[in-house]
């Protein structure tokens, strides 16, 4: 049973999420049964799930969307995006800062050696993510299966486009399981488009300024707009897509920038991306994303961090706008997909089909975060180091409870008594 609530009780309470609530989606999901469900009784645990579900169903940051659309079931599209702003706005503040701060180190030539061991640790982030999600949800051969299948295809063929493909594949093959659901009686569905005009809107306008215009803040809201609209999976997907448009390897060995710049190269042709005219390097990439996982709220702020030093050489202003845009561009198109398809999800989710898809999505984009974990190692030295902290960072996830902004406040102590001791 879903309740009318006040805005501003309900805020306050998405306010403590956004500065508690750690670990991607999966773990954002027990973080909102415990305040929304268990504490407040906003709703039940199944319209929580139900809501999750029909989000992992949509491009964009699960979690984000599943608690605007909580917003949106208990007070409408006003409700619904103070929600989004109130959840996003404190990790992207950090995000932004941090990546004006990274600018002004680079401008300083600072050594960036003291964050050696934050690259790997951001792989061991992303493994742990794959393995948390998959013995979550994952509980049948079918489901292994799709888990195992996605995750090759998804690092065979390595376009924005592959990954709705596995997912719609992935729940038609489940689809087919529909008579183990229980019959529903059916009601007509009706569809309102405005949500969905409204996303295809932005988008084309978008393009058409950024084009015009040639403003770099204006493609950089149109870059990651479009790629808020094709990613599936949550931020840890995102993060190879991320990688090949914005990342410029230019540190480290020659041996290590050769194999980095080929996997960006090929990559890059697969995905036939135009990049930006001011590129991050390899290790400010990983050095952000590792930052990112040690705040709470959405992985995806991570995007704010990769606009404000992609508008670098726009003074400090240019960069906090840098930051915003990119953060607006991944977050509206999910939101707006999600307002759209919610006013027809009770009479959709009556069809048994669509509710055997789920264990197919959900084993898919599982896959889908595994493959990632695997495409950003691949640039990374093979050494024993490496291997080992990308390893000893999974194990410490998985294995102990130690929370993760006390493990990258390691690494990065680590890094820098590596520093003083070996390259001085």
């Amino acid at each position: 049973m879903i309740r009318q609530v006040k805005y501003t009780t309900f805020l306050r309470d998405v306010l403590v999420l956004a500065f508690t609530t750690f670990g991607g989606p999966q773990a954002h999901l027990a973080h909102f049964q415990k305040i929304l469900i268990d504490k407040r009784k906003y709703l039940s645990e199944e319209d929580l799930m139900e809501l999750n579900s029909l989000c992992q169903m949509l491009p964009g940051p699960t979690s984000t969307q599943t608690l605007a659309a909580i917003g949106y079931r208990l007070g409408g599209p006003n409700l619904a995006y103070l929600t989004l702003l109130v959840w996003i706005l404190p990790a992207v503040i950090v995000m932004t800062t941090a990546g004006v701060i990274m600018s002004s180190i680079q401008e300083k030539n600072w050594s960036l050696a003291f964050t050696s061991f934050i690259e790997p640790m951001a792989v061991g982030f992303i493994s742990y993510g794959a393995y948390f999600i998959s013995i979550r949800t994952i509980n049948t051969k079918t489901g292994t299966a799709l888990f195992v299948i996605a995750a090759v295809f998804s690092y065979i063929i390595q376009t924005p486009f592959i990954f709705p493909a596995i997912l719609l594949g992935a729940g038609l093959v489940t689809a087919l399981k529909y008579k183990a659901q229980p019959k529903e009686e059916k009601t007509k569905i009706v569809i309102p488009w405005a949500n969905f005009t409204l996303w295809a809107g932005v988008l084309i306008v978008a393009a058409i300024l950024g084009g015009v215009t040639k403003s770099l803040h204006v493609k950089l809201f149109e870059n990651f707009y479009r790629n808020g609209s094709l990613v599936f999976g949550g931020g840890q997907v995102l993060t190879p897509l991320l990688y090949t448009e914005f990342v410029e390897v230019t540190e480290g060995t020659k041996e290590d920038n050769t194999r980095a710049n080929e996997l960006k190269t090929k990559i890059k042709k697969q995905y036939k991306l135009k990049p930006l005219h001011h590129p991050v390097s390899h290790n400010e990439f990983l050095s952000g994303y590792a930052f990112a996982q040690a705040l709470p709220g959405p992985v995806f702020s991570f995007s704010a961090y990769i606009g404000a030093l992609s508008a670098r050489d726009f003074g400090v202003g240019g960069a906090i706008l840098g930051g915003i845009v990119a953060a607006l561009g991944i977050f509206l198109p999910g939101t707006f997909l999600t307002f759209f398809v919610i006013r027809f999800w009770e009479s959709l989710k009556k069809y048994r089909g669509v509710r055997a898809s789920l264990e197919g999505i959900t084993a898919a984009s599982c896959g889908l975060v595994a493959a990632s974990a695997i495409i950003l190692f691949q640039p990374l030295a093979n050494t024993f180091l490496n291997f080992s902290v990308t390893i000893a960072t999974f194990c410490l996830l998985a294995f102990t409870k130690v929370p993760s902004p006390v493990i990258i406040v390691g690494g990065l102590l680590l890094g820098f008594g590596y520093r003083a001791v070996f390259m001085q």
